[in-house]
């Protein structure tokens, strides 16, 4: 009697995956709902042109967006056309050399494009870079 009894009482020795698999699951669906509200950004139609890429893309560039309301944002963030003068102005005293780029809805007007230039190189920028679509040629 005990040896069938001693039978019984052994430690199981499998590990029970489902607890985790539930786990993964509620992880997947939570990652699956919170991606599209973390892609941020401001929706412009960039003009499209045969350009090249700029070299170094791992140095830190300062881009400017103007949306097709004439708007200017900053890193995403809407700015003020002062608050962006200011705001460039630190940065480019921190890093004088520092690419700036503007990136201008196709259908805003050329003088809001010609502002936030203007803004930029008295803000301290040597030169102001425009960002265009690639056509793939």
């Amino acid at each position: 009697m005990r040896s069938g009894r001693r039978a019984r009482m052994r430690p199981m020795s499998q590990i029970n995956v489902v607890p985790y698999i539930d786990v993964m699951l509620v992880l997947l669906v939570i990652f699956i709902i919170t991606a599209p509200v973390l892609k941020r950004g401001v929706k412009v139609k960039l003009p499209q042109a045969a350009a090249k890429a700029i070299p170094n893309p791992h140095r830190a560039i300062l881009i400017v967006t103007v949306n097709r309301n004439g708007q200017y944002f900053l890193d995403n963030h809407p700015v003020t056309a002062a608050q962006l003068s200011r705001r460039a102005s630190n940065l480019l005293r921190l890093r004088p050399h520092t690419p700036v780029l503007i990136r201008g809805d196709r259908a805003v007007p050329y003088a809001d494009v010609v502002r936030a230039m203007v803004l930029l190189q008295r803000a301290g920028a040597n030169s102001v870079g425009l960002m265009t679509k690639d056509t793939g040629s």
